[in-house]
């Protein structure tokens, strides 16, 4: 069999006309940068454009490259099993999804009887687990965080409470309640008080019993907010007692990201009653899960509920191969020793420039917050935006995010080195440097 290759036009002019005509409207506002940018290569931790210049890829591809671009291991497995049957839907059997759904079950808190549905995105996985929570408990009403970030879909905008990502026509009975944010939360510092708050939250509204409350256990989108000591526990105690379940959100946090565990709940000691997952799980193979009790899956066997890639074998093949990485190579102890150097330069960032409000982070779920006044801590979208553009000339991608575009976010590929953390903290250095003084 001869070989015909699909022509392809790389040029970057090329590519932003076909883009620019055929794109719809609501893909033309996710584009970062103020000129675009062609990207051409991946490997481990690093990008290449169209026009061969290298870059520290700082955003992992939205979280999603967890273990390197291109990981000879994930794509041997992801081939293997494309040749031999690329897909097979969930109503007949095949052993990788199975396999992976056990390997998963493992990797959760002991002496429960943990079951897995397969989903084709976090989005997905989220509004499973809202509506296995709706379903097990009899309630309607959810809890959420402010500046929670938990997908596009219509049911995951609608506990998602950043008015940017919301659109016309989410779904309703949700409440949310103030993020304790250590930094700007609305009760200052402390977990006492938030917890206070889902108490008073439930009493008004909602109709005093629930159907759970969904938690990222270190806010993504809203600009790497770590929960503080106490509250996904307290949070959960609360829920519980008034009927519901405790969902949490590691599409971002988990498979060992923030370094000191496996899972961003286990900083707690929390045990969730549904745990949602996605991006790094499959390490740009598109596959999302909800992880559950037997007892709380159970009643959803009433209704069918199918998802038609979620349990697809050469995703699911790709993904027990990230799991075999995350494990033989130590990804999850580098992204704790890794994540400490580039917070300790970060902050020896922040005695430096004025701009920089706030360093936080853990693992390789790392930010930096820029403000125009300190002590006000005035967000400075503009600021942001000239040190992100800085930044990708000095060969850094990052993102930029939180509900006022005023924080730099950095979640690599957990394979990123000390020694890209020097090449990193120069850049940023001479990025803010850029900025003249504020």
């Amino acid at each position: 069999m001869t070989d015909h290759p699909i022509p392809t036009d790389w040029s970057l002019d090329g590519t932003a006309a076909r883009r620019g005509r055929y794109f719809a409207a609501s893909l033309t506002r996710f584009t970062p940068f103020r000129d675009p940018i062609v990207f051409r290569l991946g490997q481990g931790q690093y990008l290449w454009d169209s026009e061969d210049r290298r870059y520290i890829d700082l955003l992992g591809m939205n979280v999603c490259i967890s273990v390197g671009h291109a990981h000879p291991r994930v794509v041997a497995a992801a081939m293997a099993q494309a040749q031999e049957l690329t897909h097979c839907t969930t109503m007949f059997y095949h052993p990788a999804p199975a396999h992976l759904a056990e390997e998963l079950a493992a990797t959760m808190p002991a002496g429960h009887d943990w079951v897995v549905h397969f989903t084709n995105s976090g989005a997905e996985a989220v509004d499973l687990a809202m509506v296995m929570a709706r379903t097990f408990t009899g309630n309607l009403d959810l809890l959420a965080l402010r500046t929670a970030y938990h997908g596009p879909t219509s049911a995951a905008q609608s506990v998602t409470g950043i008015s940017g990502w919301r659109h016309p026509g989410a779904p309703g009975n949700v409440a949310f309640v103030a993020e304790p944010n250590q930094y700007r939360g609305v009760f200052g510092p402390g977990t006492q008080p938030y917890l206070d708050e889902i108490e008073r939250t439930i009493a008004t509204a909602t109709s005093g019993r629930v159907a759970g409350m969904i938690v990222e256990s270190v806010q993504g989108y809203g600009g790497i907010i770590e929960l503080p000591p106490g509250y996904m526990s307290g949070a959960a105690e609360r829920v519980r007692a008034a009927g519901g379940l405790y969902i949490a959100d590691e599409v971002q946090s988990g498979f060992g990201r923030t370094g000191d565990h496996f899972w961003g709940f286990e900083a707690d000691g929390v045990v969730p009653d549904i745990v949602v997952m996605a991006k790094g799980l499959g390490n740009g193979f598109p596959i999302g899960a909800v992880v559950t009790r037997q007892e709380i899956a159970a009643p959803m066997a009433e209704k069918f509920m199918f998802h038609t890639y979620g349990a697809n074998p050469t995703s699911a093949a790709a993904a027990r191969a990230v799991l075999a990485v995350l494990r033989d190579e130590g990804l999850q102890e580098n992204a704790r020793i890794v994540g400490a150097a580039l917070l300790s330069r970060l902050r020896e960032l922040q005695a430096r420039h004025p701009a920089i409000g706030d360093v936080r982070g853990r693992g390789l779920m790392q930010a930096i917050e820029i403000v125009s006044d300190s002590n006000e801590k005035t967000p400075d979208r503009a600021a942001t935006a000239e040190v992100f553009e800085a930044a990708r000339a000095e060969g850094l991608i990052l993102s930029k995010s939180g509900p006022h575009q005023s924080v730099l976010r950095m979640v690599p590929p957990m394979c990123l080195t000390e020694a890209d953390v020097e090449q990193v903290a120069e850049g940023l250095d001479r990025a803010f440097a850029a900025l003249g003084g504020r």
